[in-house]
């Protein structure tokens, strides 16, 4: 029997360090989940694409953060299942349409979870209940446009630090580095040039051929899963 192949090693984004437990957790449980299924790796690097978008979506739809990890994981199993069982079709409707409408009905889950067991603290508290029942009202509703519009501010964001991640794997440290400070910093060409150590040219050859590729990499994560 062959050994399943080592986990990558992911560095923890600086922005959930503080959740550490929890993005790990979820990440080594979804792995699990996906262990007996040929491309894990594949799998992994949907995980470290879309984390970030349905855990932002989730808990600004009114989960906890505990919850909303546990919808990213649960969205990216419901995911590989359909896919393994070939019951997506890109020719039937956007990628995009299709992720949010997963990840919609998770997060219903949750809030169907609550209204069935309530927590301790809020046993007997009929507000909690009435909101838990509101929010899967409204997000039950196609023609309601709460999750759609938080989704859509989400989507642009998630989808150009999933490019950038990718870009910078690709190019040499000091193409993106000069990329960072003249684009994403906005630093100008003087500032960034005398700061590197380079001239003119260099930093807009350093624009032009970065800006290429994450532009490449935003058109077909918008179009494909990966």
């Amino acid at each position: 029997m062959s050994k399943p192949a080592p986990e990558p090693d992911i560095p923890i984004p600086e922005d959930v360090k503080k959740d550490k437990g929890l993005w790990e957790k979820t990440r080594k449980s979804l792995i699990e989940r996906l262990n007996n299924w040929e491309d894990q790796k594949t799998w992994n690097e949907f995980y470290q694409t879309y984390w970030r978008l349905i855990f932002s979506v989730g808990t600004k739809a009114g989960l906890t953060r505990e919850e909303a990890f546990d919808v990213v994981q649960e969205t990216i199993i419901a995911i590989a299942r359909q896919v393994q069982k070939g019951q997506y079709d890109p020719r039937a409707g956007s990628f995009k349409a299709w992720l949010l409408q997963m990840t919609r009905w998770r997060i219903l889950d949750v809030f169907r979870a609550r209204k069935r067991q309530p927590s301790l603290a809020d046993q007997g508290n009929a507000d909690t209940e009435d909101t838990s029942g509101q929010v899967i009202d409204r997000l039950s509703q196609d023609k309601d446009n709460l999750l759609e519009n938080i989704w859509d501010r989400e989507w642009r964001d998630n989808i150009t630090a999933a490019a950038l991640e990718r870009v910078k794997a690709k190019v040499s440290p000091r193409q993106f580095q000069i990329f960072d400070c003249y684009v994403m910093k906005g630093w100008g060409v003087k500032k960034t040039s005398e700061a590197l150590g380079i001239n003119a040219a260099q930093v807009y050859l350093a624009k032009h051929r970065v800006g290429a590729l994450v532009k490449k990499e935003v058109q077909g994560l918008e179009n494909t899963m990966l």
